[in-house]
């Protein structure tokens, strides 16, 4: 599995306002600087997110964007999600593997890829931005 830009661009920009203590909404410029992103490939990003419910805009002077949930409503899956970041080990973990693939049935592989994907994706929806605001991560 791998977590491309756009999946690590997104994090960081919906951590970023996360942090914000008041919810005053952030403008994309100001994100883009802070987190040295693109604001173009930020903007991108931010259309897939509000699509999803994950933030919301507000317009005019003071505007930009904010989350539309509370912190503890949004996990790293739904943020993925959102972004267009499933997660998939191995084509065999897709939801159309067992129709797709004609080894499913006598492949000792295929248990295994379906299971370290229900882990990945059962630990990354229990994982919240509050979580992670409040460090509840092992820092290397």
């Amino acid at each position: 599995m791998r977590v491309t830009t756009k999946g690590r661009y997104g994090l960081r920009a919906v951590l970023k306002l996360a942090e914000q203590d008041n919810r005053k909404p952030l403008s994309i410029s100001t994100i883009a600087a802070e987190e040295d992103i693109s604001p173009e490939f930020l903007e991108q990003i931010f259309y897939k997110m509000k699509k999803s419910g994950i933030i919301k805009s507000t317009r005019g002077p003071g505007g930009g964007f904010s989350l539309q949930k509370k912190i503890e409503d949004i996990s790293l899956a739904d943020i993925l999600e959102a972004v267009g970041e499933p997660v998939m080990l191995s084509p065999c973990s897709t939801e159309g593997a067992k129709k797709d693939c004609p080894r499913t049935g006598d492949c000792d592989a295929y248990g295994i890829w379906q299971e370290v994907t229900n882990h990945l994706n059962d630990y990354f929806s229990s994982l919240t931005l509050k979580d992670m605001l409040e460090h509840k991560l092992v820092k290397l």
